[in-house]
């Protein structure tokens, strides 16, 4: 990958592992990383939640980390970036991802060939906008033997 940024589109209550992991692992080998929100700028807070399977017939919430944000979402610019993730959790379920310009940035970096990672639920604001390259990666199971590797990215 060229040594464009990668950009991370958050919103308040998006799933810890998804935004906390990403960010830090695609740091720590060497790219420029940089989330944002809508409505938000760069040093503010967004709050992450956590989904566990606790023997329920469903997974239950609970609060997690605040995580700061080191971009401002209304400064971005889709050529200066050579990837998308968009983290799963209530973030893409949120109102502020449509009422934001995200869509014309999703459309944007689809027409520069940048690539998409997508995780769990967070691929319907994608699709929505006509980007036909995500596919997205179905959330670990709870009955699963053995953990599985749930982040990807692809063209």
């Amino acid at each position: 990958m060229s040594k464009k940024s990668i950009l991370i589109i958050i919103g308040d209550y998006v799933e810890d592992y998804e935004v906390m992991v990403p960010f830090q692992a695609l740091s720590m080998v060497g790219h420029t990383v940089h989330a944002v929100c809508p409505g938000k700028k760069s040093g503010e807070l967004v709050r992450t939640a956590i989904h566990d399977f606790e023997g329920d017939q469903t997974y239950s919430e609970k609060r997690g980390h605040n995580f700061a944000l080191n971009a401002t979402f209304d400064q971005v610019k889709p050529e200066d970036y050579g990837a998308l993730v968009l983290p799963g959790g209530r973030a893409p379920e949120s109102s502020s991802l449509a009422s934001s310009n995200s869509y014309a940035i999703f459309q944007r970096l689809a027409n520069l060939s940048a690539r998409s990672a997508t995780l769990r639920k967070s691929w319907p604001p994608l699709a929505s906008c006509r980007v036909r390259s995500v596919a997205p990666i179905p959330p670990l199971a709870p009955t699963s033997p053995r953990p599985v590797a749930r982040t990807s990215i692809w063209q």
